[in-house]
């Protein structure tokens, strides 16, 4: 039996409305921008309160991978620590290069079931979540780790309410 044109437009429509609403829209690009703001004033109050400086970085990618991310950074205190080592320690490329192992592995850093792949340091202190709408991804660097994954943390409670 031959379907009438108007039922499969609005067949087609339903279908269209239902996929569109099992997936959830990231939030623009100015809620997004004021969330990770508020996110990098939490993290530096946390540390201020743990009485640790360095580096808070807040990433979120849209989406079932993480293929691009926007993200906010701030010094919080310094951005490097030459007392640390003979060389010193660059503060925000820790606290990127935990983001960048949580990217690839979808677990905090310093948790994988795997050896760091050259880039990674394994070093714990951040925190990522998937949500609805894509994955929040949180590293703080300039404490010891437990106090990294405690501001880091910090911040992603902001990220998931605000998401």
């Amino acid at each position: 039996m031959p379907v009438h044109p108007t039922v499969l437009l609005l067949t087609l429509a339903l279908s269209t409305a239902t996929l569109q609403a099992a997936s959830p829209k990231p939030p623009s690009p100015k809620k997004l921008d004021a969330l990770e703001s508020q996110t990098i004033e939490v993290m530096k109050a946390k540390a201020a309160a743990l009485n640790i400086q360095g580096v808070a970085v807040v990433s979120y990618a849209a989406g079932a991978a993480i293929d691009s991310w926007t993200s906010k950074m701030a010094v919080v205190g310094h951005l490097t620590d030459a007392k640390a080592s003979a060389n010193g320690n660059n503060l925000l490329g820790i606290a990127y290069a935990k983001s960048a192992e949580m990217a690839s592995t979808l677990q905090d850093s310093g948790t994988a079931k795997r050896p760091p792949m050259t880039g990674e340091f394994g070093w714990q202190g951040g925190t990522i979540l998937r949500v609805d709408s894509g994955y929040i991804i949180v590293a703080f660097s300039g404490g010891k780790s437990e106090d990294d994954l405690q501001v880091s943390k910090a911040g992603l409670e902001i990220m998931k309410n605000g998401i």
